[in-house]
């Protein structure tokens, strides 16, 4: 097993892969380099690829001016990115931009589209990963929108 598929493994993609699997899924990916500040894209692109964060941190950006963003989120090592554009081809809603050296596997749906006949039991693996990365979102923005509505109403006395 090589280095990019040891950190497959350790990623929230790889916890149900077998090693056969990973090394299924590492010869489709391709791993990038961003120097701080670098994005891995930018609102309003589509890159159509589900990435990895291997080493480094992203920060989930959005415009608010010509060249002001506001910070989101921050994602970390071994974490999903991009999951929603991989599935639905859509333009990206918001950036990812580098905020320190970040090093990252990407798997662009096309290469994963040609082992849809012969890995289905890897596809499925792979997009149950991307279910529980979506599920985790929307649970930390469910979290986040009742803890501000508490503090806006300031409900249950807890502000």
């Amino acid at each position: 097993m090589n280095d990019v598929s040891r950190r497959i493994t350790t990623s929230s993609l790889g916890v149900d892969l077998s090693d056969s699997e990973v090394e299924i899924l590492a010869a489709l990916m391709v791993e990038r380099q961003l120097e701080d500040g670098q994005f891995l894209f930018e609102d309003g692109t589509n890159d159509d690829s589900l990435h990895v964060i291997l080493l480094g941190k992203l920060e989930v950006v959005k415009r608010t001016g010509s060249d002001d963003y506001s910070s989101l989120a921050v994602l970390r090592e071994g974490e999903l990115a991009g999951e929603l554009s991989f599935i639905d081809g859509a333009v990206h809603t918001v950036g990812l931009r580098a905020l320190c050296e970040t090093h990252v596997l990407s798997l662009s749906r096309e290469a994963f589209e040609g082992i849809v006949d012969s890995s289905p039991q890897l596809v499925y693996k792979v997009m149950r990963a991307v279910a529980r990365s979506a599920h985790r979102i929307v649970h930390r923005m469910n979290t986040e929108f009742v803890e501000l509505s508490n503090y806006i109403f300031k409900q249950h006395g807890r502000y």
